[in-house]
């Protein structure tokens, strides 16, 4: 593992995930009635349970507004669910740290396309699923080896917890 790496994820105090392409594979079910589905990986809810008792707090940042998104918050307890901020994620991003009375360097952000790299480059651990888009990619300061809604989540979480210690 990367020194840099490491000792990035030693400081997070605040780990951030994106939803579509992130805690999910991106795919999104749209039934007859208008309905839409998501699949979300029990090991990547196990991963962020495992970081919420190592004292670390997460948090959803997502563009998209979805009442599913909303339930599977609710039974990992994941304290701050922020939806449908649109493209610009950055003022709710802000206002969180604000509220956390956090520094960004204390925060990691997990996203997969355009639209999360604002946020990325202003967190201390910037994280990119291995299916993320090349600019999201290259921007990382770590790449996970596996994909968005196949482990990505857990990854992260094993990492920020072995780099502490904890």
């Amino acid at each position: 593992m990367n020194e840099d790496v490491l000792q990035r994820a030693r400081g997070v105090r605040l780990a951030i995930f994106d939803v579509d392409g992130v805690m999910t594979d991106g795919t999104l079910w749209i039934g007859a009635r208008g309905e839409a589905m998501k699949a979300f990986n029990i090991q990547d809810g196990n991963g962020l349970k495992l970081l919420q008792k190592a004292g670390i707090a997460t948090a959803i940042l997502s563009g998209r507004k979805s009442a599913m998104v909303a339930k599977r918050a609710k039974e990992l307890t994941i304290a701050h669910v922020i939806q449908g901020t649109g493209d610009d994620k950055v003022p709710a991003f802000e206002a969180l740290v604000k509220k956390l009375k956090l520094a960004e360097s204390a925060c990691s952000f997990m996203g997969d396309d355009i639209q999360d790299l604002a946020v990325m480059k202003r967190c201390g651990l910037a994280v990119a699923p291995s299916n993320g888009v090349e600019a999201v990619r290259s921007s990382a300061h770590y790449v996970t080896k596996a994909h968005g809604g196949r482990g990505a989540v857990r990854e992260l979480c094993d990492l920020v917890i072995r780099a502490q210690g904890k």
